[in-house]
């Protein structure tokens, strides 16, 4: 299983370079998102569950609650495309370096891609997520996140 240290690092390294106060955590690996949550002892709904789909001709990554899932006809709707799908395993291990469940909600200059977060994300108090691999999350505040992050922010989640 490949495991992204370098994108682990660039995530730590950016978030102490802004005095950003952060969680790490070393955990077994975790492969959905209730793992993640059951090894962090957090609720899923602080996880910051991180996908990559082909949009029209390009790859992005969307970020939602770990508790909520995503509306593809949201994304559709967004960006009047007719069809979405997400990133096959191979695909974003040569995009993102990364195997599936070890993405962190970051894109540029981390992962390199656009980034759009749900308000699932934004109406919580603080973020947590796998940072490179599947066995290290960070917790973070999400007002910190915001600002870091840069994300496009638009409603993309379904109950």
């Amino acid at each position: 299983m490949a495991v992204n240290n370098e994108i682990y690092q660039n995530i730590k390294k950016l978030l102490e370079e802004q005095s950003v106060m952060f969680q790490e955590m070393h955990h077994g690996p975790t492969r959905t998102s209730a793992d993640a949550a059951n090894a962090r002892g957090e609720d899923i709904g602080i996880g910051g569950k991180a996908l990559v789909l082909k949009v029209g001709e390009t790859f992005k990554l969307f970020v939602l609650s770990a508790a909520c899932k995503m509306s593809s006809s949201k994304i559709k709707e967004y960006f009047h495309v007719k069809r979405t799908r997400f990133a096959t395993p191979e695909e974003l291990l040569k995009i993102t370096g990364l195997v599936p469940g070890s993405v962190p909600p970051f894109g540029k200059p981390i992962t390199g891609l656009e980034l759009y977060v749900d308000h699932s994300i934004i109406n919580n108090e603080r973020i947590a997520f796998n940072a490179g691999s599947l066995t290290d999350s960070i917790i973070m505040k999400v007002k910190d996140y915001k600002k870091l992050a840069s994300p496009v922010v638009f409603d993309f989640s379904s109950e």
